[in-house]
């Protein structure tokens, strides 16, 4: 049976043509898409043309998440606790410093704290749930006793994530897609927790050695498509799930920008979208910025170059100078602040 893809040509702008369709709520619209097969010529539709179940994942706006509206984009800080991690590793460990880290963050602008205990960079081992936990817990507890902003655990962990929650979470971030645990989806949906499912291809051990793909746009959406659906067996309903084509995790760079560049195609998952592209490697070999803390200026080209594809939210290190892109880049496009 042959399965279509659909994706929007997604523009910008207060003047809109009479047949604009507004992409899931957002500040973004389009009137064509673009009709993918795989093996096959893609063609363009009109949007009035489409299957009514596919204009409708398209058009619907996108259900808050833990109370956070998505109507313009949004960002999630990273707060990393771990020894090792490819940007910042070290420079959060114990709860004072990350307790400081949250707080600057949340005044910057982050809408979502996103606290990890195990490192998931190319190459990275395992973490104990013991040790991920003691990472973890003290400054999820901090953070939760002093800011209201949402706190997501960033595990794959079913254990680390009741530990997590317990002390204040209220949102679960899988980079394993809940391909690692099985007790982790069902624990969100008990739970009644919002949930970010990411592909990866293989695990941070083995991740990056020689990834391939059929085609890394239709495997990847795919891949979340199904989870999107176990994920709903088991109990956490649809707006309740957001989806993250993993940038980086598994790919080569021509993955990772074959998926940037169609990035809107994720829209007919009829999910939100989190990008996460902060400090990744490929900025580096594109834009020559060899130090993870010097790749803030290419993060936020590529954040922005996934907002004007509609993407609802952005996982980033450097929340101020994000945040000031966002305004501006809304602005502009609002013609007014």
């Amino acid at each position: 049976m042959t399965k279509f893809y659909y994706r929007p040509l997604v523009q910008t702008g207060q003047k809109r043509p009479p047949d604009a369709v507004s992409l899931a709520g957002g500040p973004c619209w389009f009137t064509q898409v673009e009709v993918l097969q795989r093996a096959q010529e893609p063609y363009f539709v009109e949007a009035a043309r489409l299957p009514a179940d596919v204009l409708m994942r398209l058009e619907d706006a996108r259900a808050p998440i833990a109370g956070i509206g998505l109507e313009t984009p949004r960002l999630m800080g990273i707060l990393n606790v771990t020894p090792d991690s490819f940007s910042d590793g070290g420079r959060f460990n114990g709860a004072a410093m990350a307790l400081q880290h949250a707080q600057a963050m949340a005044s910057s602008g982050a809408d979502i704290i996103d606290i990890g205990g195990e490192s998931t960079r190319p190459g990275a081992h395992e973490v104990p749930r013991d040790a991920e936990i003691a990472r973890t817990t003290p400054v999820i507890k901090a953070v939760r006793s002093v800011l209201e902003t949402p706190i997501s655990i960033d595990t794959r962990k079913a254990e680390v994530a009741k530990a997590a929650c317990d002390a204040g979470a209220t949102m679960v971030n899988d980079v394993s897609g809940f391909t690692f645990d099985t007790g982790l989806a069902p624990f969100c949906a008990a739970r009644d927790l919002p949930v970010f499912v990411m592909h990866s291809q293989g695990g941070p051990e083995t991740m990056q050695d020689n990834p391939s793909y059929e085609d890394v746009v239709f495997d990847v959406y795919d891949f979340l498509e199904g989870r999107i659906q176990n994920l709903m067996e088991a109990g956490l309903p649809r707006e309740r799930i957001v989806v993250d084509p993993g940038i980086g995790f598994g790919k080569k760079i021509e993955h990772n920008l074959a998926l940037l560049a169609n990035l809107s195609v994720f829209h007919s998952l009829g999910c939100a979208i989190l990008l996460g592209i902060s400090r990744k490697g490929f900025i580096h070999k594109i834009g020559g910025a060899e130090e993870p803390d010097a790749r803030m200026p290419g993060s936020i080209a590529v954040g922005l170059a996934g907002v004007a594809q509609g993407v609802q939210l952005l996982r980033v290190h450097d929340v101020a100078e994000t945040k000031q892109a966002l305004k501006l880049w809304l602005a502009a496009i609002r013609g007014d602040c």
